[in-house]
């Protein structure tokens, strides 16, 4: 019941956030890609959501808690603060950009947009079912498995993936080319705290030293 409040009240709180750095920017309701873009994040969300409340509310339990509260270590309390900054200026620059005729998307790469957003989230609640303890805050907690199968046999890190994945479809889904420059302000953000989250995993996870040997592409397959 209370997860159910839990999700309840952060689907509602999330509509009011849109609401600020979607259509406050755009200056108008009328802004059609922004409405398909929330309706496909609600329900890349939502759904996922009540199936790990029902299926696996532990490991939901641990996506709830996050913020730089959340965080046990110093250093990603300024990162995560950095990250939510980010991400709030991906959206508000593509605001911007489709208020005022920067650059022009067409609808086809809208549609791809939201379909890399939709990919992402419902990639990134796969990554959670396959590692219960994927949480949204870096900790190690007592008894933690290492999980070495599935899209972690494919980078170290498919939650960090498939955000970066969602956050490149979500300038174009929103009409905008210029949101992408935000994107590119955000990777470095990522990638610091994906190389701090590897430091504790690396001191506190029983095997993760040898799983970094056995797949050794942390972001990219292939390339990182």
């Amino acid at each position: 019941m209370k997860l159910a409040v839990q999700i309840a009240t952060s689907l509602v709180l999330g509509l009011a956030f849109f609401g600020l750095v979607l259509f406050l920017p755009a200056g108008t309701f009328d802004y059609w890609q922004a409405w398909v873009f929330v309706a496909v994040f609600s329900v890349s969300t939502f759904v996922p959501s009540m199936y790990l409340a029902i299926r696996h509310p532990d490991a939901l339990a641990r996506r709830m808690k996050a913020g730089p509260t959340a965080e046990s270590r110093p250093a990603q309390r300024i990162i995560i603060t950095a990250t939510f900054l980010a991400g709030i200026a991906v959206m508000v620059i593509s605001a911007l950009d489709w208020r005022f005729g920067w650059s022009a998307v067409p609808v086809w790469l809208v549609i791809a947009g939201d379909v890399l957003v939709a990919a992402g989230l419902l990639g990134a609640q796969l990554v959670v079912v396959q590692n219960n303890y994927a949480g949204a805050s870096i900790t190690v907690e007592e008894d933690q498995p290492l999980v070495s199968t599935g899209l972690y046999g494919v980078v170290r890190h498919p939650m960090y993936a498939l955000s970066l994945i969602m956050m490149l479809g979500t300038p174009p889904a929103l009409g905008s080319l210029w949101g992408l420059t935000a994107v590119v302000a955000a990777v470095p953000v990522l990638v610091a705290r994906l190389l701090d989250e590897e430091k504790a995993l690396t001191d506190d996870l029983a095997g993760y030293a040898e799983y970094t040997r056995q797949v050794p592409y942390r972001l990219i397959p292939g390339v990182w």
